[in-house]
């Protein structure tokens, strides 16, 4: 069977990988979710229980006939179809004769003689189902064997978007009813499905999940129309040029830009699998290559528990012929993680907000209470924080209304739009790194536009091409960011997507106050987390430059007096603070919280920063071997 994008040579290295990974395992179960003519789900069927799905029908039915073939014995029938169909010559004038061969239409598809053939042994396949001849499994064995047998005599190029407009030699020979080519070996529990993979995810039971999408623009429903016609055996109306039966419902999002690296990051999420195992290319030249090895890298490590990220590097070399060009290297990547549980995964903001506690998350959310049901987040920034717990209600809150509005901008639009948007910008005004002079201009377009047509989505746009892809503005609000050297690049692509899913799943409030006026309309059962400007260091959120309020000792002061009040009025609270840093010590804050009775909790420095932070509470965290009274 020809198929592009089969992974038949590929199945030794997955083989082996899973070996490696001592995976072989009969009481596991395997989900190969793109199964495409089922070349891998074959290999394993002796390995695992297997589950098999796809987008398309004929590939689900020639898979089926793979796997189960081999106990395939035609007791009902009472003779050998494969004898009965290839010492006959009857023939029918059906749909295939009159409109995929010169009989009936000038589409050359097929030769006269081999549609009117074809058009019998689907006619006599279906009679058989009908009158109870044949099993279940023997029907689909018999389909898959009628997709192989037409596959020989194809006038195509070996896919059916197009026929050749001359007579291929394969097309004259005279079409005979083939037996699969599969493993023998055989197979334990099979369970099979037909859809979106999107659409069943959440639904499919494995322990191992196989993942080989289409990486090319090329549309497999467009490819393979005529071999759906062929099962789904419906006489469906037809393009009159191609002879095309309408695609829309085949058409795959994983062959559109953004849209494959969304549904990417859907799957890793949703999948119920432990073991993820992906095939992919990545050479958008010639092969094709939607995801790049960057995003698909950031993806899975974002999932995958730490040290099981495993890259094997394919040499393509055995996958070419003679038409393709030698002179360059292609390489097929298989990708292998094993899962962390779900409510282990950490999700960081698109945005490069100063202050970040994106290296912090685990330790916030290990000494958090038990119960946090309504989370407030009053200086919540780039919502590192906020977004990766599993409150019932989560309230975020920063005077930066800039931030609030980019942040609040990522859940309210759709996320494929969103990335169209900030796709045309980059384009229209020629958004590249180091160059100062088109960011200039952009910059300039967005400052001069009347407040109520700023949209967010172009300042974020801006942003991502903006030294270090900070938040920066004068005094009259306007951005003022220098030109840097970072881009729109995989990595913030992957933070967006994934950022952006768990912001639509979650039950989010936006709020953009002073924090004291923000605190008089929090929920009597509101858990406060608080990361106010810390007194020993400056950046531009609290230099009081930037049209916002500073921060000062009185402020400081002020912030201590309304925790107190909050305490006073049973509300638990966390505070991320720094009591250290470059020599000096706020000894006024070390004061305070050992007089008021809260406990410190003092965190070990993260790689790559000196700084010493510390966590405040005023009550007893989940674990607490690391507080202090001190």
């Amino acid at each position: 069977m020809r198929y592009i994008g089969s992974k038949k040579l590929l199945v030794p290295d997955i083989v082996k990988l899973l070996d490696s990974k001592k995976l072989l395992k009969k009481n596991l179960t395997l989900f190969d979710a793109f199964c495409g003519t089922g070349s891998v789900s074959d290999a394993l069927k002796d390995s695992f229980n297997i589950v098999v799905n796809d987008n398309l029908n004929w590939c689900t039915i020639y898979t089926k006939g793979c796997l189960c073939g081999r106990d395939c014995e035609f007791k009902k029938l009472g003779f050998d179809p494969f004898d009965f169909f290839n010492s006959n010559k009857d023939e029918i004038e059906g749909f295939f004769f009159k409109n995929y061969s010169p009989g009936g239409s000038k589409r050359m598809y097929f030769s006269i003689e081999n549609a009117k053939r074809i058009d019998y042994f689907r006619r006599k396949i279906e009679y058989w189902k009908k009158k109870d001849l044949i099993l279940e499994d023997e029907y689909h064995y018999l389909l898959s064997c009628l997709i192989e047998s037409v596959s020989h005599v194809s006038n195509t190029a070996g896919v059916y978007g197009a026929f050749l407009k001359h007579w291929d030699s394969r097309a004259k020979k005279p079409i005979k009813f083939k037996k699969i080519i599969s493993n023998d070996a055989s197979h334990h529990d099979l369970k099979f499905y037909n859809d979106k993979i999107e659409k069943i995810i959440s639904d499919v039971d494995c322990d191992v999940i196989y993942l080989d999408p289409p990486y090319t623009q090329n549309q497999y429903g467009t490819q393979y129309h005529l071999l759906e016609t062929l099962i789904l055996n419906d006489n469906p109306k037809i393009s009159p040029i191609t002879g095309s039966r309408n695609t829309g419902p085949m058409r795959s999002d994983w062959s559109k830009k953004y849209k494959a690296q969304i549904l990417f990051d859907r799957i890793l999420a949703k999948t119920k699998a432990k073991y993820v195992l992906f095939s992919y290319i990545d050479d958008p030249t010639t092969w094709g290559g939607i995801m790049s090895k960057s995003f698909i890298e950031a993806s899975l490590k974002r999932y995958g528990k730490k040290n099981t990220y495993t890259c094997k590097k394919i040499n393509y070399k055995k996958y070419r012929n003679w038409r393709t060009n030698t002179t360059k290297e292609h390489f097929e990547y298989l990708y292998f993680i094993e899962k962390k549980d779900l409510q282990d995964v950490n999700y960081e903001s698109p945005l490069n907000y100063i202050g970040s506690k994106s290296k912090m998350i685990e330790d916030i959310k290990k000494n958090l209470p038990n119960d946090v049901k309504s989370f407030v987040d009053a200086f919540g920034g780039g919502f590192n924080v906020g977004i990766n717990l599993n409150s019932n209600k989560i309230i975020y809150n920063d005077i930066n209304y800039f931030v609030k509005q980019i942040l609040e901008s990522f859940l309210v639009h759709d996320t494929y739009e969103y990335l169209m948007y900030v796709n045309r910008i980059i384009k229209k005004f020629g958004l590249v790194k180091s160059n100062s002079e088109n960011y200039l201009k952009a910059r300039k377009y967005f400052n001069d536009l009347p407040v109520a047509k700023k949209d967010p989505r172009f300042l974020y746009a801006i942003i991502l091409y903006g030294y270090q892809q900070q938040m920066r503005f004068n005094g009259n609000h306007d951005f003022n960011n220098p030109v840097g050297m970072r881009w729109f690049n995989d990595k913030v692509l992957e933070k967006l997507i994934s950022f952006s899913r768990v912001m639509k799943e979650k039950s989010i409030t936006f709020e953009t106050l002073d924090y004291v006026k923000f605190l008089k309309k929090i929920p009597k059962d509101a858990f406060l987390y608080f990361d106010p400007p810390y007194m020993l260091t400056t950046g531009s959120y609290n230099d009081g430059k930037r049209g916002f309020l500073g921060w000062t000792k009185e402020l400081e002061k002020e912030f201590l007096t309304i925790v107190d009040k909050l305490n006073k009025n049973k509300h638990k609270f966390m505070i991320s603070y720094i009591l250290q840093h470059k020599g000096k010590n706020n000894k006024e804050v070390k004061l305070w919280v050992k007089n008021k009775g809260y406990l410190l909790i003092n965190l070990k420095p993260k790689p790559g920063t000196n700084r010493k932070e510390v966590l405040i509470v005023n009550y007893v965290p989940k674990i607490s071997a690391h507080y202090n009274k001190k």
